[in-house]
């Protein structure tokens, strides 16, 4: 494949907050109000994905890293779910036998033995001070109806 199919990986700097957590790290992004929790592996890729280095640089790397071999198919595995995430600076073009590979078709295909390596993130959205303020039920007291669960104040009572 030439590097015009499949262009240096770099990953997203602006707006996230990054936090290392031990062999995870925790990435917030401030634009989507999502947090994504990368284990050791997606981390380690995340990281090396410098805008100058090839899925195989990095699959040496983070095999360095690791103290155990990784193939170029974990790379991509986890370029495509950080990628998804937003978390790469731009898209990147994933080999057809592995893109959008579920976990399981990665294992399958990857092998039982990669199963120590496979990166993982798990994401939750974090809701904005708007949808996190609570609101009022039908009965209590108010004064506009945005301060009402059913949108609606009559008469200084929510609906």
């Amino acid at each position: 494949m030439s590097m015009a199919e499949h262009p240096l990986p770099q990953a997203r700097e602006e707006e996230l907050v990054v936090q290392d957590m031990g062999d995870e790290v925790l990435v917030y992004d401030l634009t989507r109000h999502k947090a994504h929790c990368l284990n050791r592996t997606a981390a380690l890729v995340w990281r090396a994905c410098d805008g100058r280095r090839t899925a195989s640089d990095i699959a040496r790397l983070v095999g360095e890293e690791m103290h155990a071999p990784v193939d170029e198919g974990t790379v991509w595995y986890a370029l495509g779910q950080l990628e998804k995430l937003h978390l790469m600076r731009e898209s990147v073009s994933t080999p057809a036998m592995w893109a959008g590979m579920s976990r399981r078709d990665f294992l399958r295909k990857a092998g039982v033995a990669a199963a120590v390596a496979v990166p993982v993130v798990i994401s939750l959205s974090a809701p904005t001070k708007a949808h996190a303020a609570s609101c009022l039920p039908s009965g209590a007291s108010c004064t506009t109806s945005a301060q009402c669960c059913s949108g609606l104040c009559a008469g200084l009572v929510c609906a």
